[in-house]
């Protein structure tokens, strides 16, 4: 005769009100920032092809954007700017009259409550498309970080409440962190890209903000996929020279670096769910291959549990929308 079990763990799953009950990782609209791309231009609202649900924006039509945003309880928004011109040295990046620092205005009269992180690369402002200045064929590390620091100081004057270096220069945190204190802005935050690798999962990404590399790649200053123990370096050099919040970038293939920089630093750890994370759930949805309500509230509820507070997504706004009950 077959014994019955002792423990019955389906106890904690008969009813709906006690799985949520004893549930151990949610996610709310507090939990996410919301990417946005603002162009130059007039009169813009341009779906992204391979981002579904994501647009180039004006600053003329901006509050559509905004407006959607607060009445849906998402805290903060990241700005990426697709300038006018380009140029050798991304000039449009620190241009105190640049597209994001117009944007970041625009914004903060539009929702004062609202906060706006300003992404500090100049990829999408250079004519070659690198994070840095050129000399010959590599990226000049020192001659950048004079200018990323620029391009903070210019949109934490234009009104940005935090500002976030992208462009995995060494010193990027520290360069920005002095030059914010020196203008008597100790208090502005710094998140800094801290983990951040050179993955192929940004290909939408580099189509939305029009950044894609004219020559060679990034992988001398963006981390290889396959180190962990590296992160590790990177995220405690970012914690050394100032920085508030650290992350990871790419999230879905980076839980395991997630899970460690959790258990390594008590510090606030954002993880950035991707354009090409985001796409492959848009294509395969649209192909009937799943159902994607369900499989991304999975995918971020799985980059929470591996433990980022702080989740990058350009999925946020519809998952504020299916957390309220709404189609």
């Amino acid at each position: 005769m077959l014994k019955h079990p002792d423990l019955r763990m389906r106890r904690l799953r008969e009813k709906a009100p006690v799985r949520d009950m004893v549930r151990e990782t949610r996610i709310s609209a507090a939990n996410f920032i919301y990417p946005m791309f603002v162009t130059c231009g007039e009169n813009i609202r341009e779906e992204i092809e391979p981002m579904p649900g994501c647009f180039h924006t004006s600053i003329d039509r901006l509050s559509e954007e905004i407006d959607e945003v607060v009445e849906l309880g998402i805290p903060s928004v990241l700005l990426f700017g697709l300038p006018p011109e380009k140029d050798a040295v991304g000039s449009g990046a620190y241009d105190p009259e640049g597209i994001i620092q117009e944007a970041t205005r625009t914004i903060k009269e539009m929702a004062p409550g609202l906060m706006v992180i300003g992404d500090v690369c100049l990829c999408e402002y250079t004519d070659h498309g690198h994070c840095g200045v050129i000399n010959g064929e590599k990226i000049d590390n020192d001659v950048t970080l004079e200018l990323l620091a620029r391009s903070a100081l210019t949109q934490v004057q234009a009104g940005a409440d935090m500002v976030a270096p992208s462009s995995m220069m060494d010193g990027q945190v520290r360069a920005i962190r002095e030059t914010l204190d020196a203008h008597g802005y100790e208090d502005t935050p710094i998140m800094g890209y801290a983990a951040k690798y050179a993955s192929s999962f940004y290909g939408p990404f580099r189509v939305a903000a029009d950044s894609t590399p004219q020559f060679g790649d990034r992988r001398s200053y963006q981390m290889d996929p396959a180190n962990r123990r590296m992160a590790m370096r990177e995220i405690e050099s970012d914690i050394a020279e100032g920085a508030d919040i650290v992350m990871v970038k790419p999230a879905m293939a980076y839980m395991d670096v997630i899970k460690e920089a959790r258990d390594r630093y008590d510090y606030p750890l954002a993880a950035y769910n991707v354009s090409g994370e985001y796409s492959m759930v848009k294509a395969a949805s649209r192909a009937g291959w799943i159902d994607e309500q369900p499989v991304t509230m999975e995918l971020l509820t799985a980059i929470r549990r591996s433990g980022a507070d702080i989740i990058i997504s350009y999925h946020a706004k519809e998952v504020a929308r299916w957390l309220r009950g709404e189609a």
